[in-house]
C-alpha cells in the first residue's frame, strides 16, 4: 500500500525540524527539501525505518539553478540541488529529496555508504556540476579526462564551450587492438 507522503513530510519536520526546509507537490509527485548536512541522516531514516522501506535509490542527479525563472527560485535557497530519487518497492512508493548546496562551499557527504549505487552517480555530478562528495570511495572524473577544467553542466559554462573541440586530441591512425 502506497506511502501518505503528506504523512510523511509532517513526520520528517517532526524529527529533524529545521533540517527539513518542507516539500513540494506536483502532479503528485513529492520532493522532500533538505540541508545538505542532514543527508545521511533523513537519507538513513527513509531507507532503514521499517514504516518507509526507500530501499532503492533509482538515481542521484543535479540541478543548478543560476538561471531559473523567478517563479521558481523561491524553491532553491541555494545556487545547486542534489536531487535523490527514491523508491519503496515495499509499498509501490518514490520519493525525490533535494538537498540544497551553495556555490562557495560545493560539498556534501557522499551516501554511497547507503546505497553502493550511488558511486557512480556522485561521480557523474562531481564531474559535470563539481560538487564534491565528502567520504566518496573513489571521487574522480568518469565522463571528462582528468585534465579537463570546467563542469559542463554548470549554467555559467559557455554554450560553445571554452575551445575543448579545437584542442581536443585527434587520432590519425587507428591503434592495433
Amino acid at each position: 500500500m502506497p506511502i501518505e507522503l503528506s504523512n510523511l513530510v509532517k513526520e520528517a519536520r517532526e524529527k529533524f525540524g529545521s533540517d527539513v526546509y518542507g516539500y513540494t507537490e506536483f502532479r503528485q509527485q513529492y520532493t522532500l527539501r533538505i540541508k545538505r548536512d542532514a543527508n545521511i541522516k533523513i537519507l538513513k531514516w527513509l531507507k532503514e525505518d521499517p514504516a518507509l522501506k526507500f530501499e532503492m535509490l533509482v538515481d542521484v542527479t543535479c540541478v543548478d539553478a543560476l538561471r531559473l525563472p523567478e517563479d521558481m527560485l523561491a524553491e532553491y535557497p541555494e545556487r545547486f540541488a542534489v536531487v535523490y530519487n527514491l523508491n519503496s518497492l515495499a509499498n509501490n512508493t518514490r520519493l525525490r529529496v533535494k538537498a540544497f548546496v551553495p556555490e562557495d562551499d560545493c560539498e556534501i557527504d557522499s551516501v554511497a555508504g547507503l546505497w553502493y549505487g550511488a558511486n557512480w552517480g556522485e561521480r557523474e555530478v562531481f564531474d559535470m556540476f563539481g560538487i564534491v562528495f565528502r567520504g566518496h570511495p573513489d571521487l574522480k572524473r568518469i565522463l571528462m579526462p582528468e585534465n579537463y577544467e570546467g563542469h559542463p553542466l554548470r549554467k555559467d559554462y559557455p554554450l560553445k564551450g571554452r575551445g575543448e573541440r579545437d584542442n581536443f586530441p585527434k587520432y590519425e591512425e587507428i591503434p592495433d587492438a
